[in-house]
């Protein structure tokens, strides 16, 4: 991942990321044959400085953005790239997250599908008809309304089985498991989210440079009150398709995704057809600087 960044100015993130934990992790970027990545928190960490190198080089070249989003842990990076959070605080924060979830995740493990096809009602009602947990409540539940066709699904192994057979039975299309212990963005991540919360009591949020849409809400907020939003979101489900019709709302024509792979590319291109949509894995994915005097070009991160 950080390979192409390596000579980049950019580098400095990772300095900076090291610096404030005191402790490697420019190996996380680097290494092609490493393990560490296997680990919920170094993963998220290589997720985390990746799509923060892609924004300090493509910060220069474009104009004011007029918002920003991140899809679950990318909320963090939404918010340091809208200088609403510093590089440091958010290394420490972004680290601190995947401790939380990976000892909640340990203490009541947890599956996740992606139900491809299938309406968010479709998803309701299959994980509501599913079977019900030791306590008689709910095992399974919408962790992800990612756009049209596709929404995630979490809870319990059991629980999350039960769904995703209903959910054929509903007509959806296919059930795809996804390779975690855990069931993100469920009540089985509450004990993460009340540890998260001591930590965030800490934490200094200032005002964005562009309002940054909240996962759990799909709202635009340019105020600095983000404790308690970065904490509810760990049991709330990514409401994705709905946030990037916030962004279109704002202005937002065109759309930049920051960092390895593009699965959150090809979800904005299926809620906005018409927008244009980038990538921005390396180097040779930056757009050309803008030169246009007396104009502003409003681009969503």
């Amino acid at each position: 991942m950080g390979a192409p960044w390596r000579l980049s100015s950019a580098w400095t993130v990772v300095e900076q990321a090291e610096e404030a934990l005191e402790q490697p992790l420019a190996h996380l970027l680097l290494d092609p044959q490493g393990e560490g990545l296997e680990r919920t928190r170094d993963a998220q960490m290589a997720v985390f400085l990746s799509s923060l190198l892609a924004w300090e080089e493509l910060r220069s070249r474009i104009d004011a953005p007029v918002a920003f989003a991140g899809h679950s842990l990318g909320q963090i990076t939404a918010l340091v790239a809208s200088s609403a959070l510093s590089i440091r605080d958010g290394a420490v924060l972004a680290l601190r997250r995947a401790d939380c979830t990976q000892a909640a995740a340990d203490q009541r493990p947890g599956a996740m599908a992606a139900l491809l096809g299938a309406t968010v009602e479709q998803a309701q009602l299959a994980c509501a008809s599913g079977v019900p947990g030791a306590d008689g409540r709910p095992s399974c539940w919408v962790a992800n309304d990612n756009g049209p066709g596709q929404v995630v699904i979490g809870g319990t192994p059991d629980g999350v089985e039960a769904a995703v057979a209903n959910a054929l039975g509903l007509g959806v299309r296919r059930a795809v498991a996804l390779k975690v212990a855990a069931a993100f963005h469920t009540p089985l991540m509450a004990d993460a989210a009340m540890a998260l919360r001591v930590h965030l009591a800490s934490v200094r949020f200032d005002r964005p440079s562009a309002p940054v849409v909240c996962n759990t809400d799909a709202q635009a907020h340019g105020d600095s009150d983000w404790a308690d939003r970065l904490a509810t979101h760990l049991t709330s489900p990514v409401r994705w398709r709905e946030s990037v019709s916030t962004l279109a709302q704002h202005g937002a024509d065109e759309f930049y995704e920051l960092g390895p792979g593009g699965v959150l590319a090809g979800l904005v291109k299926r809620c906005r057809p018409d927008s244009m949509v980038s990538g921005i894995a390396g180097p040779d994915d930056l757009p050309e600087p803008l030169l246009v005097a007396g104009s502003t070009f409003g681009r969503t991160i």
